[in-house]
């Protein structure tokens, strides 16, 4: 069976699928490098282009033609909890991937791959000659190693990633010889290719056996006593092997410089204390252009280290960055950036992006307070807080007038639009949200905050951080009002993403403000937001997330929670395109019914900056959660002009 996918929906074509390379390969003899790795190659630090090379390169088409090497890309990044703009940038490369118009998946790392006609068992065929950066074979013994090692091992990986998981059972992977893997599933699972074509399904090609082993007391047992003497911060050898690297590309893949990549780019500053990261080429990098360049054609990328989204729109405005798109990409900027064009020597280029809602409410359900726990899965008192916001105001003084009242729903334009889930509980009601509180917590102290059921006043301690150029902390100081007018007492507790990221893995948070993904057809493949669905960012219910991963761990959910969980476990297991689009309908409908998070506006526009001499580049690039960008077209980006 064969897959493909649209905006406007999943097309699957019949039989079996066996994927073709694109462009034209380029004979080994015509295979060319960066000026930059000469030297190396003629002092024999690397072997010759042709030798670093797969035998079947993937062929990236271009865009603009085939480009320059030379120059160094300058962006930006926040100074604290946003590794993942480095994720987005040169950390996109999967067994399959996206066409850069998110139109159809296609081969990447793997050359060819396929599916049973049940939908229980793919099949993936690497390229033969895959490197590391570091020159080492990239092979099916790394994928083993992943699976058998880690996604399999209690203690790395004690909840399973939903990617690779369905009905909570999770994938049998085997090694069928040195090039070829074999992934099955329990029952069928229609949407295994595009799961793996997003961000998430990086997880199997990002563990270098050869050089992790030594981290694993299954492999290096009697070394590990003087490898923690050696790392003292690592109580034992789980806490050292993932000091090493990251599941969810966290901290420590950003800042350990000896781990080899498949990235277009390596690390060489590392995301820590300095005031900038820094990536210079890999030189083992797998793919080239149509004229057989090997790619990249940009040499190096350099972050600066910026802590407000303020300074980084100033420094594109003084033509400091290259490119910039994270942080600073909405109304809030706009007219400003747009204004800076010229002596900033960049442009503005549109990006689709695909949310299910900009700003978001997420209350803790598994709150480990007891009260808090059963106010909050209380659906009467979520629509009452929904009902006291006055949405409108919040756009027109904080996005300028840019959004729409909405909760957490697909975009209008889709087919999946339900317009039951989009506007339920958005008009400004106060006094129909009082009525319900008083249902809830009639008793009230002499400032006129509810108290809980132990007599205590009922405060939700709400984390804000500022992150995306959403303006958050603004946002919530009129929802914090609004709160106040109907007897909430929220108390507003600034903090960074970093810190943010701690308290949710440790399930500490009573609540915070976020965007959530599933506005377009990503909503097949990442239901987070409209479910307990284990994915980086969205924490609502985190024990009932671990526990739809893995049965044996986290917290059973209630009835009406395992019924929305198996609504979605359809939506997997189906074959057909027109039988999976009437079970998302379904599962949207339920989840529409549970009510789980509290939207407040739908997408506003966004864009991006880049240089005028930046060509290559997609125009209208959809982006969401799971969707990097740009990392998929980025290794085609060039300098038309000389850069510094």
């Amino acid at each position: 069976m064969g897959y493909q996918h649209t905006l406007r929906g999943l097309v699957l074509s019949t039989g079996l699928l066996t994927t073709a390379l694109m462009g034209t390969i380029a004979w080994a003899a015509d295979y060319k490098q960066a000026p930059m790795l000469d030297e190396q190659v003629k002092s024999g630090k690397i072997p010759a282009v042709e030798q670093r090379l797969p035998e079947k390169p993937y062929v990236e088409t271009m865009i603009d033609g085939v480009g320059k090497y030379g120059g160094t890309l300058r962006t930006t990044i926040l100074a604290n909890g946003d590794q993942y703009n480095l994720t987005r940038t040169i950390a996109n490369e999967l067994l399959v991937r996206w066409d850069p118009k998110w139109q159809k998946v296609m081969p990447s790392l793997a050359e060819e791959f396929k599916a049973s006609d049940d939908a229980t068992t793919y099949t993936f065929k690497l390229r033969k000659g895959l490197k590391w950066s570091d020159g080492q074979p990239f092979n099916a013994d790394d994928i083993m190693f992943w699976y058998e090692d880690v996604f399999m091992n209690a203690a790395l990986s004690p909840a399973k990633n939903p990617t690779f998981t369905v009905a909570g059972k999770p994938v049998k992977v085997t090694k069928i010889d040195d090039l070829t893997v074999e992934f099955k599933f329990e029952s069928p699972y229609g949407l295994f290719i595009q799961q793996l074509a997003y961000g998430q399904g990086h997880l199997p090609v990002i563990y270098p056996k050869h050089y992790l082993k030594q981290f694993h007391e299954k492999y290096n047992k009697d070394g590990i006593p003087a490898l923690l003497k050696a790392n003292p911060a690592a109580g034992d050898w789980v806490a050292l092997f993932n000091s090493k690297v990251s599941l969810t590309f966290q901290p420590p893949y950003w800042q350990n410089l000896a781990l080899p990549t498949l990235n277009p780019w390596i690390l060489t500053v590392p995301y820590a204390d300095s005031e900038r990261v820094v990536a210079t080429r890999n030189p083992y990098y797998w793919k080239v252009d149509t004229a057989g360049n090997q790619l990249p054609y940009i040499d190096g990328i350099t972050w600066a280290k910026l802590d407000d989204p303020q300074l980084m729109a100033l420094k594109m405005t003084s033509g400091e960055f290259d490119f910039a798109f994270r942080h600073i990409n909405n109304s809030t900027f706009k007219s400003v950036l747009f204004d800076g064009q010229k002596t900033g020597n960049y442009k503005f280029v549109d990006v689709k992006d695909l949310p299910a809602n900009d700003a978001v409410i997420l209350l803790n359900l598994n709150s480990t307070d007891p009260v808090k726990r059963k106010i909050f899965q209380n659906k009467d008192f979520r629509i009452a807080l929904s009902r006291a916001i006055n949405r409108q105001e919040i756009i027109d003084l904080v996005y300028v007038g840019q959004g729409a009242p909405a909760q957490v729903a697909v975009q209008p334009e889709h087919e999946l639009f339900n317009e039951r889930e989009a506007k339920q509980y958005t008009e400004f009601d106060p006094k129909a949200s009082a009525a319900i509180l008083d249902k809830i917590m009639p008793k009230k102290d002499a400032e006129g905050f509810r108290l809980d059921e132990t007599g205590k006043r009922f405060t939700i301690n709400f984390m804000v951080a500022d992150v995306f150029g959403l303006s958050y902390p603004d946002v919530m100081q009129m929802v914090q009002k609004y709160a106040k007018d109907i007897g909430i007492d929220i108390q507003l507790r600034t903090t960074d993403r970093a810190r943010l990221n701690t308290m949710w893995a440790a399930n500490e948070q009573d609540a915070y403000i976020w965007n959530c993904v599933g506005g377009l057809s990503e909503v097949y493949t990442d239901p987070r937001c409209y479910m307990p669905f284990q994915k980086a960012d969205i924490f609502f219910a985190m024990k009932w997330s671990e526990w739809y991963s893995n049965h044996a761990t986290g917290e059973e959910p209630p009835q009406a929670i395992k019924d929305l969980m198996a609504a979605y476990d359809k939506v997997n297991a189906a074959v057909t395109d027109d039988d999976r689009r009437q079970k998302m309908k379904d599962f949207l409908n339920l989840s529409a019914d549970n009510f789980l998070n509290i939207g407040i506006s739908r997408p506003m526009p966004k864009y991006m900056m880049t240089s005028t001499n930046l060509k290559n580049v997609v125009n209208g690039i959809p982006i969401t959660g799971n969707l990097w960008h740009p990392a998929p077209t980025l290794t085609q980006w060039y300098f038309d002009k000389p850069t510094k």
